[in-house]
């Protein structure tokens, strides 16, 4: 089998990226039909949507912390259980009521709500359950595939939903169709999760009841500069960076002045790069912290280059670039994560992630949208690229890193005159991991405080 898919050896990790696959689909396919949906009940379209969006996100920020510590309390294969009924009934309910005619903007607030709920205890569950399916070796390679999965349902769900949409009915009723098939689509989640060999997990003992569960977590955290680095790099990348649904569509309307179809295509061409990042990634034998910062710094060079770009179709061939360089940096980030944090743990060190990851949103987009209206639409890109390098360099250097960088190193390479740019003076790093808590950046994935880094048995 071809290493970029190796981990599709193991049976229990098949079930598991099947199921994934059809209820990422379904889930894109709702995004898409709950927005039509939105546009089609509400008085004010745009206002209605961006109310439905934070409803929809505001659980995730304010439950994933807690969130994780139920990940490490309980079966994460039966929590993702209950969590998939807790996003497919909202998700029912929301199909119904479109298809009777009596659906008003109001219920699907409150339902968007409701499966924000699940989503938020949906998130930790399954981003540290991928940990106990395979093997560490196969790690990097199993997030890359979850990666690529999503990506490409990313592809075919929306277009899928457009299809359905017409040829069901149009409007409200062909969006309640297509809201339901989402709502079935995770039965298969249910039904494979239920199949696993639970003898071949490498399930961690349970975190036994009583206080203090999440701030330990925290304090786990806290005292790992490796990891803190890590959350750092996401949220900067999060908060200014990974807006391309605000940054490209200013892009695509005020500077290059084309239409909705034109701002289609630089969604593609995005995704595109996104599922390309996530199979090099799942191609990956290890993730270095190395490879999380410089991904980082890459894709915040590469986002203020697309605010440069002079004509459309060269943002459009550029775009894929953007996707690449995210992706690279997610996969690592969540992979890196996972590999070095000790499996009791890694429920709400997961969860403390995608707060993170996802918290500077709210922050970011707002702030993007400020600049763009003031200072124009390439400004966007470039303020938020810009901050994106600042704040990882920043981070590089109050957590303790920076001494490990090596800006241009002259070394012997060719021919006379030649520079190779190192970015890491490997044996610095080694002496620093060994004389030092600070974490090993160029080599094998190692604990900062002396604990091995242990598979989940």
């Amino acid at each position: 089998m071809s290493p970029t898919f190796r981990a599709l050896r193991n049976p229990n990790y098949r079930l598991y990226a099947a199921g994934g696959l059809v209820s990422n689909t379904g889930t894109w396919m709702q995004r898409i039909a709950q927005d039509w949906l939105v546009l089609a009940v509400a008085a004010n379209g745009a206002i209605a949507l961006g109310i439905t969006t934070a409803l929809q996100f505001l659980p995730i920020l304010l439950l994933s912390p807690y969130a994780g510590v139920i990940a490490d309390r309980f079966p994460k294969r039966r929590v993702l259980q209950v969590t998939q009924v807790m996003m497919a009934v909202p998700s029912a309910v929301l199909g119904v009521l479109a298809l009777s005619g009596t659906v008003e903007v109001w219920h699907v607030y409150l339902l968007a709500f409701v499966f924000g709920i699940g989503t938020a205890f949906d998130a930790p569950a399954r981003q540290s359950f991928v940990s106990e399916i395979v093997d560490e070796d196969d790690l990097t390679n199993a997030v890359g595939l979850n990666s690529a999965s999503f990506n490409a349902a990313r592809l075919v769900g929306p277009a899928l939903a457009g299809v359905l949409i017409a040829l069901l009915g149009g409007g409200v009723t062909g969006t309640g169709w297509v809201i339901l098939v989402n709502a079935v689509s995770y039965l298969p989640v249910i039904a494979v999760l239920q199949r696993m060999d639970a003898r071949a997990l490498h399930s961690p003992p349970r975190v036994p009841r009583g206080p203090g569960a999440l701030r330990e977590g925290l304090r786990y955290v806290r005292g790992r500069r490796d990891l803190m680095l890590i959350l750092a790099v996401v949220f900067f990348a999060g908060t200014f960076g990974l807006n391309f649904s605000v940054t490209s569509a200013l892009m695509v309307t005020e500077v290059y002045e084309r239409d909705s179809a034109a701002f289609g295509l630089v969604g593609s061409a995005v995704a595109v790069g996104s599922l390309s990042g996530a199979l090099l990634a799942a191609s990956r034998a290890t993730v270095r912290l190395r490879l999380v910062v410089v991904a980082g710094l890459v894709f915040g060079v590469s986002v203020v280059v697309a605010g440069l770009l002079p004509t459309y179709w060269s943002f459009v061939v550029f775009a894929p670039v953007l996707g690449i360089t995210a992706l690279t940096m997610i996969t690592a980030a969540n992979t890196r994560m996972q590999i070095s944090t000790e499996p009791s743990l890694r429920g709400r060190v997961m969860a403390l992630y995608m707060t993170i990851f996802m918290g500077g949103t709210p922050v970011g987009a707002p702030l993007i949208g400020w600049i763009g209206s003031h200072l124009g639409a390439r400004w966007t890109l470039i303020v938020g690229g810009a901050a994106t390098v600042l704040g990882i360099l920043v981070s590089l250097a109050v957590l303790g890193h920076l001494k490990d960088l090596r800006r241009r190193v002259l070394t012997p390479s060719g021919g006379a005159g030649s520079l190779a740019l190192r970015v890491w003076d490997s044996q610095a790093v080694e002496r620093a991991g060994k004389q030092s808590d600070t974490p090993d950046l160029g080599g094998s994935p190692r604990e900062v405080d002396a604990r091995p880094v242990a598979r989940g048995t």
